[in-house]
């Protein structure tokens, strides 16, 4: 096993890296001032195609600019790409239940801002991406019910996208060894649109992007708790996390390189990847998404982590790619009934735990509330999300069936009716 320096160590021996003489609130300011500048009305939600994504693009274009980076588009900064619409991707996992449709619209053009350090090219380059694209006045995938509304997607990504600004602020300060593509993708919401793109036409040599890290909703971390996805992508990820880990984060890892974010584009051309998440909430997709509601010390914990972790990386050559055991189409359950429920995707304990209940649906009408842990629908024992998926694809619209929860200490059984 190769060994891997602490990265508090690591930091005491390499002149002071990533140091600043700038207040946590300072810095949370700064990320709070990116947040609200793309949560702005003027950017009218970002989606991808209109004019709100443009202004969204020239802003992001400009704050990357006075970092004094290198554009490494193809004109300039700006990488288009063209698509046709198609059913979108679930999106983060949200819900237990999904619409897909068909959108009838002609060919949409979408653009990446792509920008790098100022280091020699080396054989070597490390990416850290965060979309930028929202779903504008309730594009498809919204999970809002009233009339077209400004869905103005704070933590949906411009949580993400600040975090990735400051992480290449403090990278001017102290330059790395290797290079570092500084993506902001859009077309994410629409499927991935931006960074498969990419992909398919890097703009740096896909064959050199030595990682991928990728920041997608990032701005509501409860307590010290991360989700990282992608960690079984490389042998040495877990133990680089734990050495970088010195705040004393409670990490949720995930193996997986497949999932409903751009680090999926490069797992798929075996690329290590890691996908940070600081967990779901009813805001979602939703008009309420906005910038009153987010943690900007929770981002500037993720900020530190990551450019610990991006660090370490920059004095590590060939870091291994494996891939991982992922669900297909075939594995993955259907159900034709919902409990109309946000799951707690963060939480790691025996059974599903609640994070929302949406009005009007059986979990509200039988009183269940978040924090509620589901534990047994009927007879079928519920240990995790695959357990649940699988427990639902077993009953029909407006069958009655017991649905046990544990509420504190207690276990509660209701009666649900399925729709």
């Amino acid at each position: 096993m190769v060994y891997i320096m602490p990265c508090g160590l690591f930091f005491l021996l390499c002149c002071g890296c990533g140091s600043t003489n700038e207040t946590a609130q300072v810095i949370e300011d700064r990320i709070m001032s990116h947040v609200d500048a793309l949560a702005s009305p003027l950017m009218e939600g970002r989606e991808t195609g209109t004019n709100g994504e443009k202004m969204a693009a020239a802003w992001l274009d400009s704050a990357f600019r006075s970092l004094d980076l290198v554009s490494k588009g193809d004109v300039d900064a700006i990488q288009s790409f063209h698509y046709k619409p198609h059913p979108p991707m679930q999106m983060h996992g949200m819900g237990d239940t999904a619409t897909l449709g068909m959108a009838l619209v002609q060919e949409i053009d979408g653009l990446n801002v792509l920008y790098a350090s100022n280091s020699a090219p080396t054989s070597e380059w490390g990416v850290l991406a965060a979309h930028y694209d929202h779903l504008g006045y309730g594009a498809e995938g919204s999970l809002f019910r009233g009339d077209p509304s400004l869905h103005f997607g704070a933590d949906d990504n411009a949580s993400g996208v600040a975090a990735m600004l400051e992480v290449a602020k403090r990278f001017t300060r102290n330059s790395p060894t290797n290079p570092i593509l500084w993506a902001g993708f859009s077309g994410e919401e629409k499927g991935l649109w931006g960074s498969n793109h990419f992909c398919k036409n890097a703009t740096v040599g896909l064959d050199s992007i030595k990682y991928m890290i990728n920041l997608d909703m990032v701005g509501r971390m409860r307590g010290d708790t991360l989700a990282v996805y992608g960690t079984g992508t490389s042998p040495e990820w877990m133990e680089l996390l734990e050495a970088c880990n010195s705040d004393s984060l409670t990490l949720i890892p995930s193996e997986s390189g497949v999932g409903p974010s751009d680090h999926t584009s490069f797992y798929l051309e075996d690329i290590p990847v890691l996908h940070f998440f600081t967990g779901q909430h009813p805001d979602y997709h939703k008009p309420s998404d906005t910038s009153d509601k987010i943690n900007a010390e929770g981002i500037r914990k993720v900020v530190d982590f990551v450019e610990r972790i991006m660090r370490a990386l920059d004095q590590k050559s060939n870091w291994p790619f494996t891939p991982t055991v992922d669900q297909d189409k075939n594995s993955t359950p259907s159900f034709k009934v919902t409990l109309g429920v946000i799951p707690d995707y963060l939480f790691d304990g025996q059974g599903m735990r609640i994070d929302g209940v949406s009005a009007g649906r059986p979990a509200a009408n039988a009183n269940l509330k978040r924090g509620d842990v589901v534990v047994s629908l009927d007879t079928v024992k519920v240990t995790d999300m695959m357990t649940y998926m699988q427990a639902l694809s077993l009953f029909d619209a407006g069958q009655t069936s017991t649905v046990v929860v544990n509420r504190g200490d207690k276990n509660i059984a209701v009666d649900v009716t399925w729709d």
